[in-house]
């Protein structure tokens, strides 16, 4: 049984909290302005083009902020990353999976805050595009483009896109078209066939035949190897398929958005703050992984809204102890250090940011606090 919260998980350092996020950012904007910061190295964040991965993530922060605090700065320069992406769009050939993290934190969340109708028609254009990237034969969207000439991973499927559907079920609900909600749940069933395993444990890459749609093989990615479990993959597959459950009723989602949970939070530290893979040999690298803490606790706490008794405050109660202890013991307040927090990992097999702040986990701290306070509903 999940061990319920005690009452100082109530108190206010929510607030404390947010007001402290407010104050960082409105002194870090200053430096970054509508740039795209991906990874803090010695205390400043690199910045990243355009089409990288993580670019919505600092506009999403900015609006998440612009909305309690109403201050224009805030939203004028989330608004002038968002129209940098336009020529994302023209690009084209660096566009990818990631389309659904770039365009719900830039163009949907504005239209939600402002009903702002070229946001509503960059959006509608972006959830096209990642649309165009579903295999039919296979029934997932394709994750990356070629990285060199000659490269063949048309047939490669990653966990991480369960969190690019959502711009897929905002888009039908906008338009009333429910083809983009079809794709959306097709691609939920195949990481619910593939991905997830019965113990709740999650695979980063599933390689399929993108001609057949058979599955051909496994690839550990980001994890210690394709039989580990990757933190931030079971982070992702949590909350996509809470988020799945929530635009589409489909109670399978929902069980394995559970299933993820209780193998989640039964393999955390004493802190609650994850290590990069929940499987590491005993002389592997035991670097933290506070992004994907970040992320699994904002999935918990949208799971808490949609089951109800001890399961409900169970998962409210573990998402708050995950996120006090981010606050607590991972915060970035009394030091030259823009990000938010301390301890992300990004990718431990190729050496790169680890051990470092990350902006989306800077972006899902600062959601699920927005949550716990009940500033408004998700962006995505």
């Amino acid at each position: 049984m999940m061990k319920m919260a005690s009452p100082d998980w109530r108190a206010d350092w929510t607030q404390e909290a947010w007001d402290r996020i407010a104050a960082k950012i409105s002194v870090t904007s200053e430096r970054i302005g509508d740039r795209f910061p991906h990874a803090s190295v010695n205390g400043r964040y690199t910045l990243e083009p355009s089409h990288w991965w993580t670019a919505g993530f600092w506009p999403g922060l900015l609006w998440l902020l612009y909305r309690d605090t109403k201050e224009d700065k805030f939203r004028a320069i989330a608004e002038s990353c968002e129209a940098q992406l336009d020529q994302v769009v023209m690009d084209y050939y660096k566009l990818d999976h990631d389309i659904g993290f770039m365009w719900t934190l830039t163009s949907v969340a504005r239209y939600k805050l402002t009903g702002a109708e070229d946001a509503k028609r960059r959006a509608l254009l972006a959830a096209n595009l990642l649309a165009a990237r579903f295999n039919a034969k296979g029934r997932f969207i394709r994750a990356w483009n070629p990285w060199k000439p000659g490269e063949n991973n048309s047939g490669w499927a990653i966990i991480d896109c369960m969190m690019n559907l959502p711009l897929l079920h905002w888009a039908s609900s906008v338009t009333g078209d429910p083809r983009f909600a079809h794709i959306a749940a097709a691609h939920a069933d195949t990481v619910l066939e593939h991905f997830i395993r019965p113990d709740g444990s999650v695979r980063h890459i599933v390689i399929f035949d993108p001609g057949t749609g058979e599955r051909v093989g496994y690839h550990g990615g980001q994890g210690y190897s394709a039989d580990s479990a990757w933190s931030r993959g079971a982070a992702w597959a949590l909350y996509g398929m809470a988020l799945s459950y929530m635009n589409a009723g489909d109670e399978r989602h929902l069980e394995a958005a559970e299933r993820v949970a209780r193998f989640f939070l039964a393999s955390l530290p004493a802190d609650s703050v994850p290590h990069w893979d929940f499987r590491l040999p005993e002389d592997a690298p035991k670097y933290r992984d506070s992004s994907a803490g970040a992320i699994a606790a904002c999935g918990l706490l949208l799971l808490a809204k949609h089951v109800e008794g001890e399961r409900s405050e169970g998962y409210r109660s573990a998402a708050a102890r995950m996120l006090h202890s981010l606050y607590t013991n991972y915060g970035a307040w009394d030091r030259d250090e823009e990000g938010l927090v301390l301890s992300g990992t990004s990718h431990v097999p190729e050496g790169k940011n680890i051990d470092v702040p990350l902006i989306y986990g800077d972006y899902y701290f600062a959601e699920g606090l927005s949550q716990l306070l009940g500033h408004g509903e998700l962006f995505w």
